[in-house]
């Protein structure tokens, strides 16, 4: 081989090997682009397709009363009320952005720029003076993650960033954000903060005030106004220039937002809820009306529209405060229902909620004594052949039943009994257990039971004699609601605290459809409403409370050895109220009479504005002067005269046959004016 032709073999040799190794490594280039192209197309597909995990943002649901008024607050921690973005100020949003995530918009997620200029800072300080998380970061980490310092939750961080952003716009990570941050004192979201800090919501917040809010998430308890305000100053002047710096604002808006004074609410103080009671119990209706927990009720937004009138309500807890005053061991119940719809009043279900959180006039079955005779009575008017003027002996007596394998015997109170005919008026007045015991064994136990079933009381019911006399318990709102149906002339509605519900859209989700149902023949009901008025007169029960009522009302009193009860009603309110000891302890004989007066003053003090009003006799009603020793037809010979009520039909024809004589005039069903003893007795419940 010639020498110069040896000489260049390596030389060319070599130069084989770089153009092959140039191809190979421009191959390998080429295919590492590609790769990575693909990747990142894949990336982007991938991440596109992703959906953000449904995380439901807890807001505030609010009880609002029958006028409106907020009653309480549902948060479970966390005060927030969901608003869109065009409902929270500009100044606001661009200040969040200003000191949180000044490159929002032109990013994707995950910011490098700003990666790279905090870890600058960071390294030339040699602390950590900067962050690098954007504002999509901080939303992924709120919402998905922990706050934990380690590079699993810094890379979950920011995975999640990029499918949000992948699946959002910028303005709905801004309306997410800023409805998901922390401004302290248990206020989230910028409506909560802008409402609890200035009063106001937050489309209305100004330059100012927005600087100040955009500057509290960084350090909720160190900027706060309320705990630092040299700290949240120097925040919000902060923000104020980084606006004007970045051209958001001008420098001369920026120098006037400075100065400007900020007029912040008082800082937040625990209050007690209103009608705490009445609140627990709409809590448990809602929640099983919309089928969710009590939990999602209180942060999923909801407005609850309640029945509750708030001046019955404050009238309720005055009297019973008052009432109670000299009675510190006594506990109480009352509620009140309307019996023209059913719904739910007022409601005390304890004298101190803050100390015992047990709803007595709901939860608590108590025996209601000789306020569940005239359930006993309403069913005996249906029975044929009795009658408000049937009579039974007030003496002791022996009742035998079980097939006569036991025998009951009841005792009037103080064993006092009047050893002679008696009929439902003064059976009713002076509660004489004999009547009662003597009427339920007429007519059955059982229909005695169904009737209290008709009238919606669904706790057990022993069929035994003693039922007259209320030996089965029973709650508070039961006896009301029963209660409440014989006002309404036997029409009965089921007792209702939630008039409406709607979600955090405002979509109305619930409403109640108050529907009344028949289960008490009207004249019989009425004719009930007569006889129990007389519980205020002379001689009866409720005598002592007769001069704090200036209205008709119907009430029957009940007394136990451990529960004093008063349940009655006017035309426009029904009321339950119990006393007594949660224990069972024995009342004294001053605790015996704390219902009844309790009753009278709520009563008369909640309806002051409400014209006194005769209760209305239906078509089907006769009344007719009796003979009360008698109880047959009273003639103008009888010294003792009393106009009575029946079902058309059921009243005497005979005349006394004692006194003799012509019988009085019978002012009938179809007559157009009733008795003057109507006004007489409107006239003496107008004086006391």
């Amino acid at each position: 081989m010639p020498k110069d032709v040896s000489s260049r073999l390596p030389q060319q040799l070599s130069r084989r090997h770089r153009q092959a190794a140039g191809k190979f490594f421009a191959s390998l280039a080429g295919s590492g682009a590609l790769l990575a192209g693909v990747s990142l197309v894949a990336l982007f597909f991938f991440l596109h397709m992703q959906v953000p995990p449904a995380v439901p943002m807890p807001q505030t649901s609010f009880i609002l009363d029958a006028e409106g008024g907020v009653l309480d607050a549902l948060d479970a921690g966390e005060n927030r009320t969901v608003v869109p973005l065009s409902d929270i100020s500009p100044y606001l949003v661009q200040a969040t952005v200003a000191i949180e995530d000044r490159r929002f918009f032109e990013h994707h997620g995950i910011d490098p720029k700003g990666i790279a200029r905090a870890l600058f800072v960071n390294l030339r300080a040699m602390s950590r003076e900067q962050g690098a998380s954007t504002l999509t970061q901080q939303l992924a980490r709120n919402l998905y993650l922990t706050h934990d310092r380690t590079w699993s939750r810094k890379l979950k961080e920011a995975f999640y960033a990029l499918v949000l952003e992948s699946a959002l716009t910028k303005e709905q990570i801004l309306e997410y954000y800023l409805n998901e941050i922390y401004y302290g004192h248990g206020a989230y979201g910028a409506e909560a903060a802008a409402r609890l800090y200035f009063g106001k919501s937050a489309k209305k917040l100004t330059l100012a005030e927005s600087a100040l809010l955009a500057g509290i998430p960084k350090g909720p308890a160190y900027y706060s106004p309320y705990l630092n305000m040299d700290n949240a100053k120097s925040r919000q002047r902060l923000i104020l220039d980084k606006m004007a710096e970045y051209g958001v604002i001008t420098p001369a808006e920026a120098e006037s937002a400075k100065r400007a004074p900020l007029v912040l609410q008082p800082p937040p103080k625990p209050q007690p809820a209103r009608a705490p009671y009445f609140r627990d119990f709409v809590v448990r209706q809602a929640a099983a009306v919309l089928g969710v927990t009590e939990r999602e009720l209180a942060t999923g937004g909801y407005r609850i529209y309640t029945t509750l009138d708030p001046r019955s309500q404050e009238t309720a807890e005055r009297v019973v405060a008052r009432r109670l005053a000299d009675f510190p061991d006594l506990q109480v119940a009352l509620i009140a229902i309307d019996p023209r719809n059913g719904e739910i009043r007022a409601m005390v279900g304890g004298r101190d909620y803050t100390e015992s959180q047990f709803n007595r006039a709901v939860s608590a079955g108590r025996q209601p004594g000789s306020a569940f005779k005239p359930i006993v009575y309403l069913a005996a008017l249906e029975h044929p052949g009795f009658t408000p003027a049937t009579r039974f002996r007030s003496e002791p007596t022996s009742f035998s039943y079980d097939d006569g394998r036991q025998v009951y015997i009841p005792r009037n109170f103080n064993n006092h009994y009047e050893h002679d005919w008696i009929a439902l008026r003064e059976a009713i007045a002076k509660s004489d257990n004999v009547y009662a015991v003597s009427t339920i064994r007429l007519i059955g136990e059982q229909t005695v039971v169904a009737m209290a079933r008709r009238l919606g009381i669904t706790s057990p019911l022993d069929a035994v004699p003693s039922l007259a006399l209320g030996t089965s318990p029973v709650s508070p709102l039961e006896l009301a609601s029963a209660f409440a149906t014989i006002a309404n002339l036997g029409e009965r509605f089921e007792p209702a605290a939630v008039r409406r519900i709607e979600g955090p859209d405002g979509r109305v989700l619930y409403v109640r459809a108050a529907k009344p149902e028949r289960v008490v023949a009207p004249e019989t009901a009425y004719v009930l409403t007569y006889e129990l008025q007389g519980v205020f007169e002379p001689g009866a029960t409720g005598h002592r409370v007769a001069q704090l009522l200036k209205r008709p009302v119907a009430a029957k009193t009940g007394t136990t050895d451990t529960d004093a009860w008063m349940v009655g009603f006017t035309p426009e309110l029904a009321t339950a109220v119990w006393v007594g000891h949660d224990r069972g302890r024995r009342l004294t004989q001053a605790e015996s009479y704390a219902a009844a007066p309790i009753f009278a003053e709520f009563t008369e003090e909640t309806l002051a504005a409400v014209p006194p009003k005769m209760f209305r006799a239906p078509e089907r009603v006769q009344f007719v002067y009796i003979d009360p020793k008698t109880g047959a037809l009273a003639t103008d010979r009888c010294p003792d005269v009393r106009l009575e009520a029946f079902v058309a039909g059921t009243a005497p024809i005979e005349p006394c046959p004692v006194h003799g004589g012509q019988p009085h005039a019978l002012p009938g069903p179809d007559a157009k004016e009733r008795p003057k003893s109507w006004w007489d007795s409107l006239k003496r419940w107008w004086t006391g």
